[in-house]
């Protein structure tokens, strides 16, 4: 393999570049880990809460999420998969990016303590309460094509045509919808590059809570997974509550688990100012 208009000195020094940032990055994760939250999950203070919305099976919804605000995600009412999107509000070239999200924090495993990053290297979302341990950002939504193999003559929704609606009602096209991370899916990879679903992973109460680190456009699909191994169409309703949250204090987990976080935090600061 050539590598064009690089010399071999830099193509040296750009691998041992990376891998001290990855060896930076796997010695600092596993430090601040946590347990899932608790179940079931604590009320909320009413005087917090901005907004509440239950997206019946099958649909989809969007919100306006301020900086400082959280979301509740909850299927409360059984076992349901959301798929989550997200643009920064002021600029919606700049989106949710799942595969940065997975490669600077050197995992797929997101839940409590964990960020989710956008295309520009800032911080969009702390997941500051996970009870599921079980969110997918490796495959993507289901389709009009998935679903048709999974419940012929059924008729269903999926989440790439509910996407596409929430985006043009957003003022935005199918090319600007970014990846997603499906919330409450319990999908493993194994050693020979096949996904499973590990039912046991989840539970119809678990809950998620997800802070906004900036202005955002947020985007919701409540339809199965495609691994969902329910033969049945039948995606329950799910709860999303929109509140004021707590400030982030100077340990704030979220902020200090990963040294790749603190750069993207950072990130956040240099764009604020």
């Amino acid at each position: 393999m050539t590598h064009i208009g690089r010399s071999a000195e830099e193509i040296a020094a750009n691998r041992a570049r990376y891998e001290e940032h990855q060896k930076k990055g796997l010695e600092f994760a596993p430090k601040a880990l946590p347990e899932p939250s608790m179940l079931p999950a604590p009320a909320l203070d009413g005087d917090a809460i901005i907004h509440q919305e239950t997206i019946p099976g099958g649909w989809y919804w969007s919100t306006l999420l301020r900086r400082g605000e959280a979301i509740r995600v909850d299927q409360a009412e059984g076992g349901s998969t959301v798929a989550l999107v997200a643009w920064n509000a002021a600029d919606t070239t700049e989106r949710l990016n799942l595969v940065d999200t997975a490669k600077v924090q050197w995992t797929t495993a997101l839940g409590k303590g964990r960020v989710l990053l956008s295309d520009m290297g800032r911080i969009m979302f702390s997941l500051v309460e996970d009870s599921a341990g079980a969110h997918d950002c490796l495959m993507g939504g289901s389709t009009a094509a998935t679903n048709a193999q999974k419940y012929p003559g059924a008729n269903t929704r999926n989440t790439r045509d509910n996407l596409i609606l929430l985006a043009s009602k957003l003022g935005l096209d199918r090319r600007d919808i970014p990846g997603l991370i499906n919330l409450f899916a319990p999908v493993s990879l194994d050693e020979s590059g096949c996904f499973h679903w590990r039912p046991k992973r989840s539970n119809s109460g678990d809950y998620a809570e997800l802070r906004a680190e900036m202005d955002m456009l947020v985007g919701f699909s409540n339809c199965p997974h495609p691994l969902d191994p329910n033969p049945l169409y039948a995606p329950q309703p799910v709860t999303i509550t929109r509140f004021r949250a707590a400030l982030p204090t100077r340990d704030d987990l979220a902020r200090t688990a990963t040294a790749e976080a603190i750069r993207g935090f950072e990130n956040n600061a240099l764009a604020l100012a």
